[in-house]
């Protein structure tokens, strides 16, 4: 498999123009689902309080996630989503070079200049991977950040554990490694990180996770990064005041204590996922594998065909696309769009 794969311009929910109706937005790999019953019935109890602030700074939930994950408080930064975290994280540091994959997650580009870093891209490799031994070569003294995805976006491409593992140890130790994993409960057991273990071994490594995703809680903006040290407390020191509502904390909580509801919704996203990715291979379009809830259309005319169909989709010049999975009749809408496109 091969894939050319070009950095898109101008990030768009509406990728075009279009008097077609849409019919689905699949275009921001959200999670198709609303929230988990008992979720929404936290969240409905918590607004009863909204009259009230917040806490000033987050404590409440730092605390419940560092509980989860088996690590100190003192160890998670929360903001508003993933996003809102990177975000932090860049203006924690000093300028210098942003070094990422190309294409990536729209957002990084775009906040490392609002955050006044210099952007680096490396291309990923022809099969779809972010290139270790490119970004790795591509370090230098004026290097601030390293992103790493996990599930890469928009590929859905997964690093290998080992691999990992050998980047962080030659990477230096003054330059900072985010390690994005928006996507990671959408991974098998087998593929997941040790998370405990290379923070203890990796100061400089950062994990980045969201609720958005697997969750489903993309409009409540609940992110948090796990780092250690200095470095995470340079990032703590970019927190909003009263930026972490209480709805949040009742979401987070009531999440975390449904995880057979979860683990069947991310196996049915999952499912659904391979399930259009088989068809559309039976069509002659190229799929690459996916570990997340989305899936990389390899052009040309795929986003057009799409958007002809009235099908938002995250589209690239090269005329490929990123759709989000685990709708059925999404799914059937897609196969249809793209059935007799090859």
């Amino acid at each position: 498999m091969s894939l050319q794969l070009v950095e898109p311009t101008i990030p768009s929910r509406q990728f075009h123009t279009t008097a077609t109706p849409t019919l689905f937005d699949l275009g921001l790999s959200e999670n198709p689902f609303p929230p988990l019953p008992s979720v929404l019935a936290a969240v409905t109890t918590a607004l009863t309080q909204t009259n009230r602030y917040p806490e000033f700074l987050p404590e409440e939930l730092p605390r419940v996630i560092a509980d989860h994950l088996g690590v100190s408080p003192d160890n998670v930064v929360v903001g508003a989503g993933a996003t809102g975290v990177a975000m932090q994280v860049m203006r924690a540091l000093d300028g210098g070079e942003l070094l990422t994959s190309t294409p990536t997650f729209d957002g990084y580009p775009i906040m490392g200049a609002q955050a006044g870093m210099t952007l680096v891209p490396v291309p990923l490799d022809r099969a779809g991977n972010q290139d270790l031994t490119a970004m790795r070569r591509s370090v230098n003294r004026r290097t601030s950040l390293v992103v790493l995805c996990r599930p890469h976006n928009p590929t859905g491409t997964v690093l290998d554990i080992a691999a990992v593992g050998s980047f962080l140890a030659a990477i230096p130790r003054r330059v900072p490694v985010l390690l994005d994993e928006a996507y990671v409960e959408f991974l098998a057991p087998t593929d997941r990180l040790d998370i405990r273990t290379l923070l203890h071994r990796y100061p400089n490594l950062l994990i980045l996770r969201t609720f958005s995703k697997a969750y489903g809680l993309a409009g409540l903006r609940i992110g948090y990064c796990v780092g250690r040290g200095k470095l995470i407390e340079r990032i703590r020191h970019q927190q909003l005041p009263f930026g972490i509502p209480t709805t949040s904390v009742a979401a987070v909580r009531a999440a975390y204590a449904a995880p057979t509801e979860l683990h069947d919704r991310v196996d049915t996203i999952n499912r659904e996922r391979e399930i259009l990715r088989m068809s559309l291979r039976a069509c002659g379009i190229d799929v690459p594998r996916s570990h997340a809830n989305f899936l990389y259309l390899p052009g040309p005319g795929v986003a057009t065909a799409l958007r002809r169909a009235g099908i938002k989709a995250k589209a690239y010049p090269d005329g490929s696309a990123r759709i989000a999975v685990g709708d059925p009749a999404a799914g059937r809408a897609v196969h249809t769009a793209l059935a007799n496109l090859r």
